[in-house]
């Protein structure tokens, strides 16, 4: 039983089953089989930011069959480095996954209808263009990456072949409406002024 998270070889690639037997403090994440540690606790407005996009969500989704989550939960995404192999487990600010099927006790296995991921000052580039890539790969229908030091969104929406195609910057006084979530359109002067 791996108990201290350095007693991992971060130079090696795990799974999911790997995965599920780690006892340490830490969280991480796995993509394609490599150890992410992630951010230490979010500030205070990252929090803030997250709380008021998931009262929207759930506000709208209520009564609804799609269900918003926060994290952490794990996501399995349908990506990998060993084919039928569960190597990629992510933990999203937020997510809604309007498929039941997909939901089980140890979170989603599979890929969710909308990602919301909030950057912390911790985040770096590489991590986040990763993330980029295995949404993209697992056909995530839609990407929101938020900024919150600028107070801006960029909404990455699924083509027809299966591609991000990236929206104009969303700022402050803008409303977006969501590709993913029928009818849900949201006013960014809650987020980022509530």
């Amino acid at each position: 039983m791996i108990t201290d998270i350095n007693q991992l070889d971060f130079k090696k690639k795990y799974n999911y089953a790997d995965y599920l037997t780690w006892k340490f403090q830490e969280r991480v994440e796995l993509f394609k089989g490599r150890i992410f540690k992630m951010s230490p606790a979010p500030n205070l407005r990252h929090q803030r930011i997250c709380g008021d996009f998931h009262g929207e969500l759930y506000i709208h989704l209520k009564g609804k069959s799609c269900q918003v989550f926060s994290a952490p939960f794990d996501v399995r995404l349908p990506v990998s480095f060993k084919k039928g192999e569960v190597s990629t487990v992510v933990q999203p600010d937020l997510c809604v996954i309007c498929d039941d099927s997909i939901l089980d006790k140890q979170g989603c296995n599979g890929s969710p209808d909308l990602v919301v991921e909030v950057l912390s000052p911790g985040n770096s580039k590489k991590e986040m263009q990763q993330k980029f890539d295995l949404y993209e790969e697992a056909a995530v229908k839609e990407y929101w990456l938020v900024h919150p030091i600028d107070e801006t969104v960029i909404v990455y929406s699924l083509n027809e072949n299966d591609e991000f195609i990236g929206s104009r910057i969303f700022s402050e006084n803008d409303k977006i409406t969501s590709k993913a979530i029928e009818g849900f359109k949201l006013d960014l002067n809650v987020i980022f002024n509530g």
